[in-house]
């Protein structure tokens, strides 16, 4: 932990730590120092020369984004000299700039029109100048137009620390303009479309193409919530006008590694209102699914699981939230009074590597160890640990791959441990038990005969210097990456859904049927046909696209009308995540609210009110779970033990397909289906 610094601020005491710059040190005494290009957590570039500030006993101006908080500095952040200055800036960036304000999109939000007025500029001193390079909106996310670039450099500087390196400055001085490579259109760029660069553009260069008189910013109501759509579960803020989500942008504390969401989560919210949306219950009449009313397909759906017992089985996927899950754990076990309930978290995750994981924050970590995973912000398998990764080693972070196979995110790392994953962690145990760590019996005779190689060394060297080192690991390796952790540090079991941690900490877990069984893919023919299950209730976008054989009755609670709905005998429509109030916990262990930030389309209930309202007609009621009952599952003993160096079969599940699968609807019913096909074009 750095060392606390005392320091005069515009007549203010402030108290910093050793080595903060002096923009985010005058923030910790309310004094903010006018900046277009910095962003906070980065090293500054000083690009845009407004938080010029005058230090005592220096001649000139410094620029406050790359100097460094001294014991006993006295600061002036406005002085004459200085304002002098940054009007000045201020002036010529104007004379480069289009003077549309009253009509402009980013009007309330822009920068550079809050200094404008700060300072009392109405027009440019300067000649006027117009460079008339076109605008990029060939996509229907991002739009582009130079003409309202400032060159700060922001969008540049993020999209290089986070990996995706699509932008980069083309020519020099006042002609100076971003580009992608040879100025080609984003989406032939290899752009993600993550909207990394809108969210820090500090005026209207860059930002949602379909903005434009949605809205201006001050008549937005702006909800902090949580993305459920992969195993990150990366905070979102959620803007809205009139009942309606106009864009969704990063929520994650400025600074922090974790502010990133991806193009599922910026982007995919058009589904809500897809032609695919589910908005009345549905039930199978001769034949065909045709429209009812929720009296008549709760009553059937009740009937046949009353009729059922022990032949029902429920499969459910784990990005439902924490109150969902502890209600369905309730109706099946007490209500249905069957044990065949299970979630897809069982085909890439073992419960209990949830459950015993550490809490953690990776902005904390000066060391990663990344264990049998691949995270990947192209691929969007887990793009915001991929990113936090990258930008946390941009800040110095040192990163350590150990993988079987080629990982991308390699190319980021200190060091690379290709070849068998539990070989090269018993070596590192090896060496940090020679190094003296203290190791039981156990962990010794497990690893005295391991190979340690150069690279191994310098590994297990790095954790050894570590002042928080964290270990990412994938479920499968979980238990044996989990024997360093016993020796130094924490470790974290990296699910590919959003609330995998919650609904095993929930106890949303099998005793009897599994997933695999139920659905009729289990590993051997026998196990498939000893599942027994005449009845299948499918809660979410689970995986499955044809109903699986010997199934009788097949009830589908979903969003939108998949492949498997439309095989369904009832279908219960159920709100979307942004349409009800829960929480998640997180992989880091994070407990996450989630707010109702718009009504349910049509008549489509939470998952919850559904089994709440069967549970009334089967006679056996069951009520809303309490804040309190969702808490008191959390709390669980981490404390690990020896286990095994062995890596968990059973886990081989494709990532991206998994993902994909279980947002199906989101990608089909929304702009994502132009950029799944442009990617597919791309890649041919």
């Amino acid at each position: 932990m750095a060392d606390i610094v005392g320091l005069t601020i515009d007549d203010k005491e402030v108290q910093a730590p050793e080595g903060m710059n002096l923009i985010d040190a005058a923030e910790l005494a309310g004094v903010h120092i006018p900046n277009l290009c910095y962003l906070k957590g980065m090293k500054g570039i000083g690009a845009c020369r407004l938080c010029l500030i005058e230090i005592e006993g220096l001649k000139a101006p410094m620029i406050a984004c790359n100097t460094k908080v001294k014991e006993g500095m006295v600061i002036n952040t406005k002085t004459e000299k200085v304002l002098e200055i940054r009007k000045f800036v201020i002036d010529l960036i104007l004379s480069m700039h289009p003077l549309d304000c009253m009509t402009c999109t980013k009007a309330g939000v822009c920068r550079l029109q809050q200094y404008a007025y700060d300072f009392g500029i109405k027009e440019s001193s300067f000649t006027r100048k117009r460079f008339g390079y076109p605008a990029d909106e060939a996509n229907p996310f991002i739009k582009r137009d130079p003409e309202y670039c400032i060159i700060c450099g922001k969008c540049v500087h993020i999209c290089k620390a986070q990996g995706t390196s699509v932008l980069d400055f083309m020519g020099r001085g006042v002609e100076a303009k971003v580009i992608t490579a040879n100025d080609r259109p984003l989406q032939e760029s290899g752009c993600t479309f993550c909207g990394s660069c809108v969210d820090v553009c500090p005026v209207n260069a860059l930002l949602e193409a379909d903005r434009w008189r949605k809205g201006r910013e001050w008549e937005y109501e702006k909800v902090n919530s949580v993305c459920l759509l992969c195993g990150n579960g990366c905070e979102i803020t959620v803007s809205t006008k009139e009942g309606s989500i106009q864009k969704i942008n990063a929520g994650a504390a400025e600074g922090s590694a974790e502010r990133y969401i991806c193009a599922y989560g910026r982007f995919g919210f058009d589904c809500i209102e897809a032609e695919t949306r589910l908005t009345h219950p549905m039930k199978r009449i001769n034949g065909e699914l045709k429209e009812t009313t929720w009296e008549d397909a709760l009553r059937t759906v009740a009937d046949k699981l009353k009729r059922s017992g022990k032949d029902v089985g429920f499969i459910s996927v784990a990005g439902i939230v924490n109150e969902d899950a502890l209600v369905l754990k309730k109706f099946v076990k007490d209500v249905v009074k069957t044990e065949n309930v299970n979630t897809t978290m069982s085909l890439y995750a073992d419960s209990d590597s949830l459950r015993k994981s550490h809490t953690a924050d990776i902005d904390d970590a000066d060391l990663v160890f990344l264990v049998g995973l691949s995270p990947s912000q192209r691929e969007r398998i887990l793009p915001a640990l991929d990113a936090a990764i990258r930008k946390k080693v941009n800040r110095g972070l040192k990163l350590v791959v150990i993988n079987s196979s080629e990982a991308k995110i390699a190319e980021a790392s200190t060091i690379s441990l290709k070849g068998d994953e539990v070989s090269n962690l018993k070596a590192i145990v090896r060496v940090l038990i020679d190094k003296g760590f203290k190791a039981d019996k156990e962990i010794e005779s497990s690893v005295k005969d391991a190979e340690v190689s150069e690279d191994i060394e310098k590994a297990a060297s790095l954790f050894a210097e570590a002042k928080e080192p964290l270990i990412f690991s994938s479920p499968s390796l979980f238990w044996a990456s989990a024997n360093i952790s016993l020796l130094k540090g924490k470790i974290i079991s990296v699910a590919l859904e959003s609330n995998a941690r919650g609904v095993a900490l929930m106890g949303l877990t099998t005793e009897g049927k599994t997933y695999k069984e139920m659905v009729g893919t289990a590993e051997s023919k026998e196990q498939s046909a000893q599942s027994g299950v005449k009845v299948l209730y499918a809660v979410g976008e689970v995986p499955l696209n044809k109903r699986p054989d010997g199934i009788d009755f097949l009830i589908v609670q979903n969003s939108h009308l998949t492949e498997l709905a439309q095989q369904a005998d009832v279908i219960l429509p159920s709100a979307t995540f942004l349409e009800s109030a829960g929480t998640i916990i997180d992989y880091m262990g994070r407990l996450k609210y989630l707010p109702q930030i718009i009504e349910p389309q049509g008549a489509s209930k939470s998952h919850r009110d559904i089994f709440i309202h069967l549970s009334k007609i089967i006679g056996s009621p069951l009520k809303r779970p309490a804040e309190a009952e969702v808490k008191k599952a959390t709390r669980v003993k981490t404390k690990l033990s020896f286990s095994p160096f062995v890596k968990k079969e059973g886990f081989d599940i494709s990532p991206s397909e998994l993902i994909d699968s279980i947002n199906a609807s989101v990608i089909n019913g929304s702009r994502l289906l132009w950029l799944k096909e442009i990617e597919r074009a791309m890649a041919v």
